[in-house]
């Protein structure tokens, strides 16, 4: 029997009053990868994060995580998906040792064996209280409780967002090792593409509600190109390459394509991109106009 996806959702779409903040989504995150959410403010990240872990419900389609529902599969589901918000929520006036008992109370699969070693490693006490932590301190506190729920999936809401290069550094080291150790699912928003580029193996981009883009990093790289030469019409291109973005100068046209195959004309200088240069293409073209059909590049066999 094949293994779910960690993450299934079908033209899922949240609307609030008359206005959507994800629409027609749909994509796959396969088990065993760490997956990027990438997208500007009041993309969608947010809701579709906040989705997965139940906190809403779909206005319209529908997502499974680990193969039931969030929330008409609560009991078999949550219990198996460990979240951290962006504003990581602790009791300020719990001591650690205090949050390790709600924990424990909390969740059936709780390891107090992580949980302390986590800490102990990070070098905190367990009688100081939350709210004297600084953000990074607070941040790996919420890992750690998190990571100690031994959680299948894990979800993180721009976890790094309000942390300096340092503590983001060793927040997401602690992932990285957590990852390894574990072998868990994360899906993890953020802005910091640099950051995710060191962690993710899977990308989706999401702009204005909508997927633009997803699919393997390494993949995603390897079909997009720059191309440069004399000034043209693109038409020739673009029956045989999707063009995602162009420019144009007085004697020059430049091309960010998905290549389909093999360039042979010989009027372009071909240029390999970086995943930072591919993002933000696609979401520069998705807020240029009504969102196109997302693309989502099916895996190498």
């Amino acid at each position: 029997m094949s293994t779910p996806p960690a993450l299934e959702a079908r033209t899922l779409g949240k609307r609030y009053d008359s206005s959507w903040a994800l629409r027609d989504c749909s994509l796959e995150i396969p088990s065993g990868c760490v997956t990027a959410l990438v997208g500007p403010n009041g993309a969608g990240k947010t809701t579709l994060l906040h989705l997965a872990v139940g906190l809403i419900g779909p206005s319209t389609g529908q997502v499974l995580v680990l193969g039931g529902s969030p929330r008409v599969d609560a009991a078999r589901v949550l219990p198996r998906i460990g979240f951290v918000a962006q504003e990581h929520p602790l009791f300020r006036s719990f001591t650690l040792a205090e949050l390790l008992r709600v924990g424990r109370k909390l969740n059936p699969s709780w390891d107090e064996r992580i949980a302390h070693e986590r800490l102990e490693r990070l070098g905190l006490a367990l009688d100081r209280k939350a709210g004297s932590l600084s953000g990074g301190e607070q941040a790996q506190v919420a890992l750690s409780l998190a990571l100690a729920k031994r959680p299948q999936f894990l979800v993180l809401d721009e976890p790094v967002a309000s942390l300096d290069p340092l503590a983001r550094r060793d927040f997401l080291q602690t992932l990285l090792e957590a990852v390894t150790e574990e072998e868990l699912t994360v899906l993890l928003s953020s802005h910091i593409l640099s950051d995710l580029e060191r962690v993710c193996d899977h990308v989706v981009v999401l702009s204005q509600g909508r997927v633009q883009l997803a699919g393997e990093i390494e993949q995603i790289v390897n079909a997009h190109r720059l191309l440069s030469g004399p000034r043209c019409d693109t038409a020739g291109v673009a029956r045989v390459e999707a063009i995602i973005q162009q420019s144009h100068t007085e004697r020059q046209t430049t091309l960010l394509v998905r290549a389909n195959g093999h360039l042979y004309d010989a009027r372009w200088t071909v240029s390999q991109l970086g995943l930072e240069e591919i993002v933000l293409a696609y979401l520069a073209r998705g807020a240029a106009s009504a969102p196109p059909a997302p693309v989502e590049l099916e895996a190498a066999s």
